[in-house]
């Protein structure tokens, strides 16, 4: 999430009497000064990027053996940067591997993972995040960038909450795909993984991201940001705020996303003064009843912390959406849109509900959303939306929200490749087009929000279209390939999206050749720029 988080977790570990780990760094942070200082605090330092480069990988994979074998902790970050969004990022698997073939070749003691969730209420690189996100060039760390950060010390970030989840055993994963210990040659650094333990090594990376979801912490400004985020404008009569806030509260703890989730136990009221508190919203006195709304330019940001918990609430949501915008609906058909489209919300969110075992917590879910009033239970597997009149209308409405912009992008990519036609673009150039495509809806649509922004949202759901084989790549062209499919899951869009949506979905999907042509090369010829100014 932030520079914050290694310095944090350093000091926590050593406040509880423990071994300092060895943190393993990007080497854009050896600066002076800062270099120095961390290098101190045990890190060391690594590359970015050092695919190709076989010496540097031999001699830093010896690094790491040499650490593991005398037991040394080492603390890594599998995401290899900073979340931009509040998401957590597709898992880089180079550590992880490294870490697993040094136990491969020589067993001393048993590897544990240690899933740690790390969550703020304020972050000092947020504006900085969000103009990132909106195409701003990444500046470089610097000592003159560690004095600007210095000077915002003072300001009230609130509180971090760093969470441990539940360990992960290598020897589980090691019995579960059949991969025996000592297996590679003690005294070669160079021998590669075998197709099982590549296998091992992917799941994982996978199991870590979601364990480190499930130790997440719904604190008050996420748990704030959910709320008003998803309202119209941004904003609500003060007792409604109250009402949705209490409402999450009492979902999250009857059904608790995991064991490992933490919800906070503030009182609605003292939540909302918290925010105001914090300067990321405001009260709007007003004589039928005061409004509680997002602080000037905060929206952006705030949508940061919503994401931190996304997950958490993401299937209630879904199943709202489904409810509130067809009025009434047959528990079968919320069955069979939620079960299609779960793959890919479960990929971008790293949900660890299994396919296999999804119609049970869907019912769950359901029966939850109608005890809580939000859905009515007509009989013969019907359900229907409660009177348009009532609060607990209002409230479905409010927590069918958080769902949309995720369905809005998966539908408008699904859109771009049915108007394309199978063939006609590669997987880098749909990322591309929708990630501009993203951009204009946001700015036009949607509230300026930075998710449209986020280029490996749209990464990661055509990867997962590809994994699903839904998209085929064509070995010798790179282009994408696909058959109906496609159009049986956009199908699903009118069951969940507004008509309007799914209008201007439609409008901004509708490129023509021209059009695609001048976008491919005007993203070409930045790109080119880019990697001329990294070089």
């Amino acid at each position: 999430r932030s520079h914050v988080d290694y310095l944090l977790l350093s000091y926590v570990i050593y406040k509880r009497g423990l071994s300092i780990p060895y943190v393993a760094a990007g080497d854009n942070l050896d600066v002076p000064v800062l270099g120095p200082l961390l290098r101190g605090a045990v890190a060391f330092y690594i590359r970015r990027s050092f695919r190709g480069n076989a010496l540097y990988t031999a001699v830093l994979r010896e690094y790491m053996h040499t650490l593991i074998t005398r037991n040394t902790p080492i603390e890594y970050f599998i995401e290899g940067g900073r979340s931009r969004s509040g998401r957590l990022l597709p898992p880089k698997m180079g550590m992880l591997a490294m870490t697993i073939h040094s136990q491969l070749r020589q067993t001393n003691k048993p590897v544990v993972f240690i899933p740690t969730y790390i969550g703020y209420e304020r972050i000092m690189e947020g504006g900085t995040y969000i103009g990132e996100l909106k195409g701003k060039p990444k500046e470089s760390e610097s000592l003159i960038g560690l004095l600007k950060v210095g000077r915002k010390i003072e300001r009230i970030f609130g509180n971090v909450h760093l969470s441990f989840g539940t360990p992960l055993h290598l020897s589980d994963f090691m019995q579960k795909f059949d991969v025996p210990a000592d297996s590679l040659p003690a005294d070669r650094t160079d021998t590669p993984l075998d197709e099982k333990a590549s296998a091992m090594v992917d799941n994982i990376g996978v199991k870590i991201m979601q364990h480190i979801n499930k130790a997440a912490v719904v604190n008050p400004v996420s748990l704030l940001s959910l709320v008003l985020l998803s309202a119209p404008k941004a904003a609500l009569d003060e007792d409604i705020c109250r009402e949705q806030i209490a409402l999450y509260q009492g979902i999250a703890r009857q059904i608790p996303y995991s064991d490992d989730t933490i919800v906070t136990d503030m009182s609605p009221q003292k939540i909302i003064d918290y925010g105001i508190k914090l300067k990321l919203i405001e009260r709007i006195p007003h004589i039928l009843g005061d409004i509680i709304q997002v602080a000037g330019k905060q929206a952006a940001l705030l949508s940061y912390f919503r994401n931190n918990i996304l997950h958490v609430f993401i299937l209630l949501s879904f199943l709202a959406a489904l409810v509130a915008r067809n009025g009434r609906v047959s528990r079968s058909r919320l069955d069979d849109i939620v079960t299609q489209m779960y793959p890919f919300l479960q990929s971008e969110l790293f949900l660890y509900y299994p396919a296999h075992g999804l119609m049970d917590t869907l019912n769950q879910k359901i029966d939850n959303l109608i005890d809580h009033g939000l859905i009515i239970d007509l009989g013969d597997g019907m359900l229907s939306v409660p009177d348009a009149n009532s609060s607990c209308y209002q409230q479905l409405e409010v927590l069918a929200a958080p769902v949309a912009q995720s369905l809005e992008r998966y539908f408008m990519t699904l859109a771009l490749l049915s108007q394309q036609g199978s063939g006609n673009l590669t997987t880098e150039e749909v990322v591309d087009l929708c990630h501009l495509l993203g951009q204009r809806l946001s700015v036009l649509y949607a509230d300026d929000i930075p998710d449209f922004f986020d280029r490996s949202l749209f990464l990661s759901f055509v990867t997962a279209l590809t994994r699903l084989n839904y998209l085929q790549v064509d070995k010798d062209t790179g282009v994408l390939n696909f058959d109906q499919r496609i159009d049986d899951i956009a199908h699903h869009a009118k069951y969940v999206l507004s008509p309007d949506m799914m209008q201007i979905l439609q409008q901004i999907a509708s490129l023509d050749d021209e059009e695609i042509a001048h976008a491919i090369t005007e993203i070409s010829n930045k790109k080119q720029r880019k990697f001329g100014l990294k070089r």
